[in-house]
């Protein structure tokens, strides 16, 4: 059996800004890249897409360091604001040295600096801005879809990707932070292999495994291209969201 899994990113999708009609722009740029959805389209959407139409933005000058971020800026030399910010969308600190902070954002991912970017993030007269993630990822992946299919007719996947760094490798890929339409995670365990063997423990991170293959496509600099559109396969699986790929704290080993 065949299998061909094509990835698109769409040009055309303007800088966006709080309140904009996403699934319009989008739906827009499908048209003018002459691309259509089908039964097995899913849309990756970068998450500094999804946070800039939510408006999640803080304003640096606002922020007023406490005693933990003032600690925590001196081990890492870090700006005590950004490191403020941090530790309000977190609720563990797992890691502080220089030029490294990891915590536990409060959603449960663990990260560098709770996802806190501020790259193609533009201030405004002079004051510097910081974008954090959306409140809800899944959340925010269903509302997409829900208004991509009363554009369309069409209820694509729609998966919501973040670049993060990985323990023991170099270089950063793209993961799902949020997911609606498509089994996010598919449990194999109990399948039989090609020998007769069954399987006990294999999860396939099929929302990861979409994200990483898009960034490719999407970019990291200054494509500006944040959203494409993979298709070609979808797995016979039942639908979860990104909160399945979390794993807890207790059955985490590295924490």
């Amino acid at each position: 059996m065949r299998r061909r899994i094509c990835f698109e990113a769409l040009s055309g999708i303007p800088e966006i800004q709080p309140g904009d009609d996403l699934a319009a722009l989008i739906v827009a740029a499908l048209e003018a890249n002459a691309l259509g959805l089908c039964a097995d389209s899913i849309l990756v959407v970068a998450q500094k897409v999804i946070s800039k139409s939510e408006g999640r933005f803080a304003w640096m000058d606002e922020i007023r360091p406490s005693a933990k971020a003032l600690e925590l800026a001196a081990i890492t030399g870090k700006d005590p604001a950004l490191v403020e910010l941090t530790l309000s969308e977190s609720d563990r600190v797992l890691r502080a040295v220089p030029g490294v902070l990891i915590v536990r954002h409060r959603l449960g991912y663990v990260m560098a600096n709770a996802g806190i970017d501020m790259s193609n993030v533009p201030g405004q007269d002079g004051r510097e801005r910081a974008l954090l993630l959306p409140l809800d990822p899944d959340g925010s992946a269903l509302a997409l879809r829900t208004a991509v299919h009363a554009l369309t007719g069409h209820a694509p996947g729609v998966l919501i990707s973040d670049s993060f760094g990985r323990p023991w490798r170099n270089g950063v890929v793209n993961v799902a932070l949020g997911s609606a339409g498509i089994p996010a995670l598919i449990d194999r365990r109990g399948d039989i292999d090609r020998h007769g063997r069954t399987l006990q423990v294999t999860q396939t991170a099929f929302a990861d495994a979409i994200a990483a293959g898009a960034a490719l496509a999407m970019g990291e600099g200054d494509e500006g291209m944040p959203v494409v559109l993979a298709s070609g396969f979808m797995p016979d699986a039942p639908v979860v969201d990104c909160k399945a790929l979390l794993r807890s704290i207790d059955s985490d080993l590295f924490q």
